[in-house]
């Protein structure tokens, strides 16, 4: 975009005789201010690109006769760049900036449940953004050149008190205290940007991700009622109430059982990520590892194992058919002349009477 020379100056808040060294200096004042790097506001991008375009119209009209009235000093740079900085570099540069900066991506952040980390899942992302105004490059006006009719060029306006008596001065509304002549956009009205829009977008996500993961989506690859940049999604894994997650992809879980069940080796069902599987208890065992029935061991990868850990529960207090029956099974595990039927038990038996003697 040719700017022309006057609205070159005007664009720097210069007037249109300003030397070589103000023009410099004017740039470099500008760059500090809306340069991407340091400004995140969303008009920066394009106020850098005007006024690297302004300082590149000067440079390219030799910066007329005020070239001779100021010119630099023995051994500086003689390149017509402020600072030895190649203008073209910058505005090279401020335009890259300006497409990352204009798909800069959209944040946001998906929570989800272990389960669905485990195996993948997909997950609707609604929202709205606000594009900046085509017209005005998300300026909200068009610099006209020339002094701001309602402050003269000073940026200022006399303020009066509640009596009519001096108070100071306020910043110009009309040129935001600049005093360069600027007129409002009519395409947004001033503000620099478009109404709000909703956007939709499905997005996969793959199974085996953890806990603050970052998951990038490419905007190009989302249809047109979706965002118009990319987005970057932070994966939030809710705490599981069974389960915990080892950095190997195993889940443990510890599991209350009947003690009962557990003695008669009876199969109970055991909750995984991806729904109930049944397990056949062995009194024996407390501990059992389901092989690949766990969490991916990375992104995308085979699943790891997931341990059981059995607690088994027996009653407080036992029912008086309950204490029946475990004196009648008592009763089964002694032979005759009560002799403990089990090798190990009669062992032992042996060995306390023969301690008992030697007492």
């Amino acid at each position: 975009m040719d700017l022309g020379t006057e609205n070159a100056f005007a664009e720097l808040g210069l007037a249109p005789d300003a030397t070589e060294r103000e023009v410099k200096a004017a740039w470099r004042r500008l760059a500090s201010q809306w340069h991407p790097d340091r400004n995140d506001s969303a008009g920066a991008v394009a106020k850098m690109q005007r006024i690297n375009q302004a300082f590149e119209e000067i440079r390219r009209a030799g910066f007329g006769a005020r070239a001779n009235a100021d010119v630099d000093t023995p051994g500086a740079p003689d390149n017509n760049t402020p600072d030895g900085f190649d203008a073209d570099q910058a505005t090279t540069a401020s335009r890259a900036a300006g497409t990352e900066r204009q798909r800069r991506p959209l944040h946001r952040k998906v929570r989800m449940t272990l389960e669905e980390a485990a195996v993948g899942c997909i997950k609707v992302l609604r929202g709205k953004v606000t594009d900046i105004c085509a017209t005005c490059a998300g300026a909200g006006h068009r610099v006209m050149g020339g002094n701001c009719a309602r402050c003269g060029g000073s940026g200022a306006i006399p303020k009066r008190s509640f009596f009519g008596w001096p108070a100071g001065v306020t910043e110009c509304e009309a040129c935001l205290g600049g005093g360069i002549a600027r007129q409002p956009c009519a395409a947004c009205g001033g503000v620099g940007k478009k109404e709000p829009r909703g956007y939709k977008m499905n997005v996969r996500i793959p199974h085996g991700v953890r806990d603050g993961d970052l998951l990038h989506v490419d905007g190009w690859r989302v249809r047109a009622e979706g965002p118009p940049a990319d987005v970057e999604i932070r994966v939030e894994v809710s705490e599981h109430a069974f389960f915990k997650l080892d950095d190997d992809g195993t889940i443990r879980c510890e599991m209350p059982v009947d003690g009962f069940a557990w003695i008669a080796n009876r199969q109970v069902k055991v909750p995984t990520v991806t729904g109930f599987q049944a397990l056949q208890l062995s009194r024996d065992r407390l501990s059992y590892r389901l092989k690949g029935q766990g969490f991916p061991v990375q992104c995308r990868g085979t699943r790891g194992d997931h341990l059981v850990t059995l607690a088994p529960i027996f009653p407080q207090q036992l029912s008086t058919d309950q204490q029946i029956l475990l004196d009648q099974l008592s009763a089964t595990s002694s032979g005759a002349g009560g002799e403990a039927l089990d090798d190990r038990l009669r062992a032992w038996n042996r060995g306390l009477r023969a301690w008992e003697r030697g007492l």
